[in-house]
């Protein structure tokens, strides 16, 4: 055991490594100039579009509305890197970090787009009679034979990250919360999570979208208001704190109370990292959900998928920084959640932690109904439709193991996964970013009514 975490321990560090995060941003910086920096230009059009997406039958075949997969997809990202994730970037890298973070999520606006719109446009209708989508399939139907060997390397590595990072971890960490601030046993919050999981995830997607479309939005504005109240509190320091946030991005920032100093280097890596891993931009993850959204045309679907990594990373990971910085925990050598829940209590003494306890639990939970889905396609692409009740029964299960077992090793080789993930999606979306931009084309001449009008996508 000790030689194979090592062997993980060395495997993530290249995965998870500069070259890693180079391809991931130069992916979307590519594809940004490819589409003329639409995706950034439409972001006002976007959230136009999600607000009007919620009526399932008004945009074309699907099993559910786009805003409900648009939800499903939400519920897989918005979780603990949020928080966790975000004080983590900013306890180690410095306030910089928050900047790059920015910077990650407009470049990867790009790229979820582009997953979403190869999603749709090369998604199946399985034995079931519902559609089915992802970096697989695209993979599959779009570059052939010779490349299926990549969809299904996808799909291997998809199916099972999905029990670590989706399933298991998630769990700790809400039976974690849950008994250090209420101090329920660990294997009560299992048996719960359990059952309650188990019954979204019989009614398939369906089911998973009716609760991603109701509990997604109520536990952001949650989050969000309890975060406008720190924010509130502290409102006077708001200003010194944007002000740090773009100048230490690009200079070292000085050690200070618990927190040892960091490089601008540091900065970038972590912000970057903690980015990625927030909003999933270049996993691929969003398009298998976005692909049983109800569509007539892939870059509808597209632009509505996008605005996920807005919400997730400028707007919801963007609150827990400034909380966490107004509050001057930052700088107090705690990491992780503890620093989140430090700055929940500087601004909501006596309750703060408790809040961010309940928050964190919805976040967490909301993402293993979103990645049991992730999972469930990348098996069904694997083996078949006689994989779901399986695959259902066995998740659900792990749910309960994940809120009871110490996990360090398990999170080690989910997140390598996780990472690899992104390898075979991010070539077959630069392969196949002719046919995004072509049909992003066609999609605004239609739009403006005139046929071969131009449009701001740069062709070459």
């Amino acid at each position: 055991m000790h030689y194979l975490n090592e062997f993980f321990t060395a495997l993530n560090g290249i995965v998870w490594g500069v070259p890693m995060i180079v391809l991931i941003l130069g992916t979307g910086l590519y594809l940004q100039l490819r589409l003329g920096f639409m995706p950034i230009f439409r972001i006002g059009h976007g959230f136009r579009m999600v607000w009007k997406s919620r009526q399932p039958g008004a945009a074309g075949e699907g099993e559910i509305s786009p805003f409900a997969a648009l939800m499903t997809a939400l519920s897989a990202t918005i979780g603990t890197g949020n928080i966790a994730g975000v004080a983590t970037a900013i306890a180690v890298g410095g306030p910089g970090a928050l900047f790059w973070m920015w910077m990650t999520a407009l470049v990867g606006m790009a790229t979820k787009y582009a997953e979403v719109v190869l999603a749709v446009k090369y998604r199946e209708v399985d034995a079931n009679g519902e559609h089915a989508g992802g970096p697989m399939y695209a993979i599959k139907n779009g570059l052939g034979k010779r490349w299926r060997w990549l969809g299904t390397s996808f799909a291997i590595f998809g199916g099972l990250a999905g029990f670590g990072i989706g399933n298991m971890v998630q769990a700790n960490g809400i039976s974690s919360a849950i008994h250090n601030a209420f101090g329920v046993q660990t294997w009560v919050t299992g048996v719960v999570m359990a059952a309650i999981t188990g019954a979204v995830l019989l009614g398939g997607i369906r089911r998973i979208g009716r609760v991603a479309e109701y509990l997604v939005p109520f536990m952001c504005l949650l989050y969000l208001g309890c975060v406008a109240v720190v924010l509130y509190v502290f409102a006077d320091r708001i200003p010194q704190a944007l002000a740090l946030i773009f100048t230490q991005a690009f200079n070292p920032t000085a050690a200070t109370g618990g927190f040892l100093g960091s490089t601008v280097l540091m900065a970038i890596q972590k912000g970057v990292a903690r980015g990625i891993f927030s909003n999933e931009a270049g996993l691929g993850t969003a398009g298998i959900a976005q692909a049983a959204g109800a569509t007539s045309n892939p870059v509808y679907s597209g632009l509505i998928g996008m605005m996920g990594t807005f919400i997730d990373t400028i707007i919801v990971c963007t609150m827990t920084g400034l909380a966490i910085m107004v509050s001057g925990v930052w700088s107090s050598g705690a990491t992780g959640a503890v620093l989140s829940s430090a700055a929940f209590e500087a601004g909501m003494p006596g309750i703060g932690k408790y809040l961010l306890a309940v928050t964190l639990s919805l976040f967490a939970f909301t993402t293993i109904l979103g990645w049991s889905y992730y999972g469930e396609k990348c098996w069904e692409y694997l083996v078949g439709t006689v994989s779901e009740k399986p695959f259902r029964i066995l998740w659900t299960v792990m749910v309960f193991f994940g809120a009871v077992l110490s996990l360090d090793f398990a999170w080690l080789v989910a997140d390598t996964l996780n990472a690899l993930m992104a390898i075979p999606n991010l070539i077959s979306i630069l392969l196949l970013s002719p046919v995004i931009v072509g049909l992003t084309r066609e999609y605004f001449a239609a739009e403006r009514g005139i046929a071969g009008a131009p449009v701001p996508v740069q062709l070459d």
